[in-house]
């Protein structure tokens, strides 16, 4: 039986095609194992290439592949793929480079590969595709939440991104197809899913009027489905309807991650960002009265090109006042072939590390404070698993719907079962609770409270 080894590089999104890719060589008897642990047949890489400290990485582990066994076919794939072909196949021992698309003819490269031992470059110019990539992910390896991809591409080109030219323009996958692989992972036993895409919020630009509302209030009418969750919107796309099917709907998850970038508006304007810090505070604030509760995260970029010490105060200050249960922080790091890339005033390593801890800081205080408001509450849990590094002690760990990770009392049979939960203790990366009864679709399990 031929066998084939995956190794993903950067966000989540590449980890949802490199199970699509698994899905296509497992169609072909192929069966999967470890990347460092056996000479596979066929490697395939999936590349990353948001900083050049992606790329340098993409290319180290291509190498790996290529001295594992010299013998084996290696493919790369991803973002890196698609921006530089011609620095990938440059590399000794590359067979096989196909970028962001075409990925459903993986096979048939492989097989002419193998036949005729002639390098591929099927890379071609992503800005002329239109058509979202049809790849179905029927089965994840953790058993609990299903990932769906519902769009491609991204139409923003803020100046620190080189997104828009590895995965090409928003294009989003045609809702009857959504909905029908949506009902397969619901039948196959998932009770969450958790719709992702390079630009989520920009599902239905170029359709016909139906947009991320519409697909929402579609899926919400789907038997069985107990939680929807958006991967991440930008603010400038939550507009009133979908307020309304947010507000409406109960198995939208109250938890929205919403990238804000910078807190002051100048460095918004130079990031081409598409809204003012008040336009951004004014969305949060119309969330928390549609979703009470609702757990807002985000992404910052500290140093960006130009950034003052009173333009950071203004960010901290503005991040402060909107109570985010959590930030992900990052220092900004130059992408080649961006506009911000070649901006004047860098700032400097040292004072950008001061400063993204500051705001890390800032974060877990923000984080520890909003997981304090639910101690005392009951929650729907779904547990995911055994607590880390608690194992055979009787503690599982999942999510509530507003994403605050508890540790309850419960052996593994729980996990993937819907559980209602009160919180006993909060922390800043995780609370703690304890059950009160299994919610299963047939009938509530009470337990002594």
């Amino acid at each position: 039986m031929p066998n084939v080894a995956f190794y993903t590089l950067g966000c989540k999104v590449n980890f949802y095609d490199t199970e699509a890719i698994w899905q296509l060589f497992k169609n072909e008897g192929y069966e999967q194992v470890d990347f460092e642990q056996t000479a596979a047949d066929v490697y395939v890489i999936n590349t990353c290439t948001v900083t050049n400290t992606g790329d340098k990485k993409s290319r180290q582990i291509i190498r790996r592949a290529v001295r594992r066994n010299p013998d084996a076919i290696v493919a790369v794939t991803g973002c890196y793929a698609q921006t530089s072909p011609a620095e990938i196949m440059a590399i000794p021992g590359v067979d096989l480079v196909v970028g962001t698309q075409d990925r459903e003819k993986l096979m048939s490269f492989i097989s002419d590969i193998q036949n005729e031992r002639k390098p591929i470059n099927a890379v071609r110019n992503i800005m002329k595709t239109r058509e979202f990539e049809e790849l179905d992910v029927p089965d994840f390896s953790d058993r609990t939440r299903a990932f769906l991809k519902i769009q491609e591409g991204c139409n923003n080109f803020c100046t620190f991104c080189i997104i828009p030219w590895s995965r090409g323009l928003s294009r989003s996958r045609k809702p009857d197809s959504v909905l029908n692989q949506a009902r397969q992972l619901v039948e196959a036993g998932y009770k969450e899913i958790v719709l992702t895409g390079i630009h989520t919020g920009g599902y239905g630009d170029d359709l016909e009027n139906y947009r991320l509302a519409n697909l929402l209030s579609d899926l919400d009418k789907i038997e069985g489905l107990e939680r929807i969750r958006i991967s991440s919107i930008e603010a400038s796309q939550i507009d009133e309807q979908m307020i309304k099917v947010l507000n409406g709907s109960p198995k939208m998850c109250r938890h929205l991650h919403i990238p804000l970038q910078a807190g002051d508006d100048a460095i918004l304007k130079r990031m081409r960002r598409k809204y003012t810090t008040a336009e951004f505070a004014e969305k949060i604030r119309l969330l928390h009265e549609a979703m009470p509760g609702v757990a807002i995260t985000t992404d910052v970029i500290v140093g960006f090109p130009g950034e003052t010490e009173e333009q950071f105060e203004n960010g901290f200050r503005f991040m402060e006042q909107m109570k985010f249960a959590e930030m992900h922080v990052f220092p900004y790091s130059k992408r080649t072939g961006t506009p911000a890339a070649r901006m004047e005033d860098q700032v400097d390593e040292e004072l950008k590390h001061e400063r993204v801890h500051k705001l890390i800081d800032l974060s877990e205080r923000m984080q520890a404070a909003y997981g304090r408001e639910w101690v005392g509450q009951v929650l729907d849990v779904i547990p995911e698993r055994e607590a880390k590094g608690l194992e055979g002690q009787g503690l599982v760990s999942g999510y509530t719907d507003n994403y605050i990770q508890v540790v309850l009392n419960g052996d593994p049979s729980l996990i993937g079962k819907l559980c209602r939960v009160r919180i006993t203790d909060s922390g800043v990366n995780e609370c703690k609770g304890q059950l009160l009864e299994v919610i299963d679709a047939e009938r509530p399990v009470a337990l002594q409270a």
